[in-house]
């Protein structure tokens, strides 16, 4: 059937999940066992989701996943399946903890998506094949996804979202939590900006979170090939200090704001940058 089983006399069974409360006696497998003993980070949220959500959590994954970290999460529609496949298209690796039977597949439009993990990640389940999801399940996986990681990022939860579950028991596991603001007005980022009321740490730059594990962040080697000559101007300018405003890199590369505006959309566009709150940022 493509899957294994690791019990915990098993050398490769991690020993981060040996230390949680209520570690799981097995984990059935289908994928590469090795990366149950690389670092760890976990991307979730909800299964509802706001444009913005969708694209944070893919850059978070992607970001993750290209500066060597392995992307943990749940596989769920939503969130957890834009942060798997950000890190897939990184060229990174990624684990899905599942909340069914390592041969069953919830969602079932996550199929490909499931098969890709198997094939360039991890897929585990502690649940014995043909268990069926339940209300219970998903709860029980959460201990597993945040157990298996250094922190936990929260993209963006509603108030009922399970991925608030996960950030509790990354508390009570002593991982680092994170939450990534969000609006006021978006009812899908209410339990995430709940989390950060109290508490938990902001993400406002991706960065932000390979920094504080010790990680430098990983540029794409095919950027400056992708890029023009006022390109490449402008991504040195946010190499060299972060977070910039349209006039400030008009002042350091000596275009008009309307070029350098342009010039940003077809980088956003690229996937070079992204813009928010006035600000342009590094995505990668």
């Amino acid at each position: 059937m493509g899957w294994f089983v690791i019990d915990m006399d098993d050398a490769r069974y991690p020993e981060v999940l040996k230390g949680i409360k209520d570690p799981p006696e097995k984990l059935y497998c289908m994928g590469d066992a090795g990366l149950l003993a690389t670092r760890c980070a976990a991307v979730v949220g909800s299964r509802k989701f706001s444009e913005n959500g969708k694209r944070t959590a893919y850059d978070i994954g992607k970001a993750a996943a290209g500066a060597g970290l392995t992307v943990v999460s749940g596989m769920a529609r939503g969130i957890d399946t834009f942060a798997h496949e950000g890190a897939l298209a990184a060229g990174g690796k990624t684990i899905a903890v599942l909340g069914t039977g390592i041969d069953m597949c919830y969602p079932a439009a996550n199929r490909d998506l499931k098969e890709r993990i198997a094939h360039d990640g991890l897929v585990i389940s502690e649940l014995a094949p043909g268990r069926p999801a339940s209300k219970y399940t998903f709860p029980r996986r959460n201990r597993i996804i945040s157990g298996l990681s250094e922190a936990v990022v929260i993209c963006e939860a509603g108030l009922n979202s399970g991925s608030l579950i996960t950030a509790g028991l990354a508390e009570e596991q002593g991982r680092d939590v994170y939450a990534v603001p969000g609006s006021i007005y978006n009812p899908c980022a209410i339990g995430s900006n709940m989390l950060l009321r109290d508490g938990a740490m902001p993400l406002v730059v991706i960065d932000d979170l390979l920094h504080d594990l010790g990680i430098s962040p990983m540029r794409g080697a095919s950027d400056a090939e992708d890029m023009g000559d006022d390109e490449k101007r402008i991504y040195e300018v946010l190499s060299a200090g972060g977070e910039k405003s349209v006039d400030e890199i008009c002042r350091a590369v000596g275009l008009a704001p309307e070029t350098v505006s342009g010039i940003v959309t077809v980088m956003e566009m690229k996937g070079i940058v992204w813009t928010a709150l006035g600000k342009i940022f590094l995505a990668k």
